[in-house]
């Protein structure tokens, strides 16, 4: 039995990230069963997954404990849409894979186009050369090229900046490197960047 932990069921190497196996590698190399995260890199909801030997899968739903650990028929719903995403190879249509495909000149224009909406005099904005974190527990170790939108603020520092951020409404999640505020707009929707101006724009009131 191996725990995988990510649960990646395409070959991650196309979207750049090496060195992180997949649930179809650990069942070909002969492992009988996989455990991994039905959220992660998977993209789906929060829950464990099963994979392997057909038999030792029907022991294990046999067992008493099945009934008190299974989850709920809405969890089973999502988990069924975003594995159907898969079998028609629609990547797009799992937002951690659309996250992961994007190039950083596509988040560099976005992030440019962010900066230009906010004139201020107390407000620096500057689109730099970065990497994306992908995972903590899953890839812990994996990143890939990006924009970054550093953010600084006369008479803020960075921490505070960062927590004003946190405290918007709906917060704003950002990493503090070297004394800046950094967001990396991979982890945003087009859509949610109307949030994150807001939140820039009340860092000067």
């Amino acid at each position: 039995m191996e725990d995988l932990g990510s649960g990646a069921l395409i070959d991650l190497r196309s979207l750049g990230v090496d060195g992180e196996p997949g649930v179809v590698d650990s069942l070909r190399a002969g492992v009988d069963v996989v455990s991994y995260s039905g959220d992660k890199l998977l993209g789906g909801p929060q829950a464990g997954v099963l994979s392997g030997s057909s038999d030792l899968i029907a022991r294990m739903r046999s067992n008493s404990l099945f009934r008190a650990l299974r989850v709920d028929k809405l969890t089973y719903a999502a988990l069924e849409a975003t594995l159907l995403a898969y079998v028609k190879q629609d990547h797009a249509a799992v937002p951690v894979l659309r996250m992961m495909q994007l190039s950083p000149d596509e988040i560099g224009k976005r992030a440019k186009a962010v900066a230009e909406k906010l004139q201020s005099s107390r407000l620096s904005l500057e689109v730099i050369y970065g990497q994306s974190v992908i995972g903590g527990g899953a890839a812990p170790s994996a990143v890939l090229a990006t924009r970054l939108l550093a953010v600084s603020c006369e008479g803020l520092s960075a921490d505070e900046v960062s927590a004003r951020l946190r405290a918007s409404n709906p917060p704003v999640i950002a990493r503090v490197e070297e004394g800046r505020v950094l967001l990396d707009l991979r982890t945003v929707f087009p859509e949610q960047e109307q949030f994150v101006i807001a939140a820039l724009q009340q860092l000067t009131r």
